[in-house]
This record gives structure tokens, sequence and C-alpha cells, in this order.
């Protein structure tokens, strides 16, 4: 399978932006690429959406999915 934005010439990014609420900043899965900019990568997420989660936010996580009584 070939990357359409490859073939293209558009300037884009593989990994995933990972986005940090607090402090306001944002970092990229791909060691490679050096620009937290969102308009370069398809893949975009909460840090706290991360598995693992994330230590620059002390709030517990949202569950995605709720229980029904």
């Amino acid at each position: 399978m070939e990357c359409a934005s490859c073939d293209a010439g558009i300037d884009h990014c593989h990994g995933t932006l990972v986005i940090h609420p607090e402090g306001g900043f944002a970092e990229c899965t791909d060691a490679a690429c050096g620009d937290g900019d969102r308009v370069r990568h398809a893949l975009i997420v909460d840090c706290q959406a991360i598995g693992s989660g994330c230590g620059c936010v002390d709030t517990p996580r949202k569950p995605l999915l709720r229980q029904v009584s």
C-alpha cells in the first residue's frame, strides 16, 4: 500500500501527534518528525487517551464507555 500524500508530494507525517492540555505542547510518536503542527498529522490524540496515560495531567481519565444501570 502506498501513501497518497507521499505520492502527491504533500508535506505530512506518518506519526501520531499527542496533545498535552497542560503546558500547551504537542509531541509526535515519529522520532524523525520535528514539527508539532496539527496540519501535518492525520492522527491526533489527547495524551490521556494513551493506554499508559500521561503524567502531565493529574485528573483521572474519563472512560470511553459508561455502564448503564
